[in-house]
């Protein structure tokens, strides 16, 4: 699929929702938030962007054995943004270059609250990744979070301040 932009849905807390039945939050086992953000935000694109999904996890819950499936499913495309949740994104990332090295260009994204919670952070983060696959052939695994793109090793999460941040190097 070599002029095709993979969208690799896996779960994590953008696709989150409210199940008022067991009382907490639930991965959908679905796609239709990314078919929502992609028909509103990239209609002019839609021949080049191909949505689906795998495994449906919290990110807490992905093993190198889903991270296995993962490969497999992105191995046909050199373009590809896998949605991923945040508290394990850096070590998916990891993995992926460990296997990938440069051959392809893979931008993990997630988002810190539910799209049904906050819409706005789980769509730039998706836009912004999927922006960056549209513009530049740079090679690598990159992360693609609070309008930050960067190499996944120069990027990570601030648990105390909610966010995704630049590495501080000495």
């Amino acid at each position: 699929m070599k002029n095709k932009i993979l969208i690799l849905n896996t779960g994590g807390t953008f696709n989150k929702v409210y199940n008022c039945i067991k009382g907490k939050l639930e991965v959908l086992n679905d796609n239709n938030i990314l078919y929502k953000i992609i028909k509103s935000s990239f209609s002019n694109h839609l021949s080049v962007l191909e949505i689906d999904g795998i495994i449906y996890k919290d990110s807490l819950d992905i093993t190198n054995k889903d991270r296995f499936l993962i490969l497999d499913k992105i191995k046909y495309y050199d373009k590809v943004v896998i949605v991923h949740g945040t508290d394990t994104i850096n070590q998916t990332a990891a993995f992926l270059y460990q296997h990938l090295k440069d051959n392809k260009i893979v931008v993990v994204t997630g988002a810190m609250n539910p799209f049904i919670v906050d819409n706005i952070e789980a769509t730039s983060n998706l836009s912004i990744a999927i922006f960056f696959l549209l513009n530049f052939n740079k090679k690598g695994i990159f992360i693609s979070m609070n309008g930050l793109v960067e190499d996944y090793r120069k990027i990570q999460k601030n648990r105390i301040k909610g966010i995704f941040e630049l590495v501080k190097t000495k």
